[in-house]
């Protein structure tokens, strides 16, 4: 078979031009696209590290700002206590403003009325006191037909109101 005995003659420079493509192949592409490609790697894993120290930061001055919004919530909520106490405060102190005139007024006006109302009793009392007198001459002349003095009758009625009144 002339196939067959012709493989010992090509077998060996196959062999040679194999190891000689392969050799390109491996100093092309392992020596020349693998540099390229770890460059790719390395600058891919520089923007990941660069991104994440980025939104480390961003996370820190979140967390800052954050704070200081709820330092000033705090401050504004203390605030807003502190309004409302002096608020509640001044209504209370206005309040009792108007209650004190309101009681001093309503003073005043018992204190006219009870006034009046002496006056008034004592004027009945004084009329109470001339009927009285009156009356008792009346019934002293029909009972014992004799007749009283004005003085001496009023006299005899207060002394006798004086003691009913002890």
């Amino acid at each position: 078979m002339p196939q067959i005995s012709q493989i010992a003659e090509t077998y060996a420079s196959q062999l040679f031009w194999l190891a000689i493509v392969f050799g390109l192949v491996y100093f092309v592409i392992g020596r020349g696209l693998l540099r390229k490609v770890e460059g790719t790697i390395d600058a891919r894993d520089r923007k990941i590290s660069g991104d994440l120290a980025a939104a480390e930061a961003a996370r820190i001055e979140a967390e800052r700002i954050e704070e200081a919004n709820r330092a000033r919530g705090e401050a504004n909520r203390a605030e807003a206590l502190k309004v409302t106490q002096a608020a509640k405060e001044a209504a209370a102190r206005e309040a009792e403003a108007k209650v004190k005139a309101a009681d001093a007024e309503s003073k005043s006006r018992i204190e006219a009325a009870e006034q009046r109302i002496r006056g008034t009793a004592e004027a009945a009392m004084g009329e109470v006191e001339a009927v009285a007198a009156e009356a008792a001459q009346d019934i002293v002349a029909r009972l014992t037909g004799l007749s009283v003095a004005p003085d001496r009758a009023a006299l005899a009625v207060r002394t006798a109101l004086a003691e009913v009144k002890a």
